[in-house]
């Protein structure tokens, strides 16, 4: 079993910059990979960004050279800085992170991003 905890999201203005964290339990060497995702009303979920344990990261092209992916694995933690952020990076955002032991996906409960023009 993994929980997902969020944190970091607010309103900030457009140009500006957020942290989000996603802290996890369970052993981060059988969480592999974890990610960002999001979600804006009236839209389908849609990647962001995820690494591997190993620290391969992976961007939607839409935040690539804006965010940044990270994990500590000692602090069992991923972050995601996300900068020089715009209107349309409005939307709750979701940890994600796959369970090796048994393969079941996990998600956090979503932390809301709303970027102000």
């Amino acid at each position: 079993q993994v929980q997902l905890v969020e944190s970091g999201g607010g309103l900030v203005q457009a140009g500006g910059s957020l942290r989000l964290s996603c802290a996890a339990s369970g052993s981060m060497i059988s969480i592999n990979p974890m990610g960002w995702y999001r979600q804006a009303p009236g839209k389908q979920r849609e990647l962001v960004a995820t690494i591997t344990s190993g620290g391969s990261a992976n961007y939607a092209y839409s935040v690539k050279d804006r965010f940044t992916i990270s994990r500590d694995n000692a602090k069992k933690t991923v972050y995601l800085q996300m900068n020089s952020l715009k209107p349309e990076d409005t939307a709750v955002y979701y940890c994600y992170a796959l369970y090796t032991a048994n393969g079941r996906g996990y998600w956090g409960q979503g932390t809301q991003v709303t970027v102000s023009s």
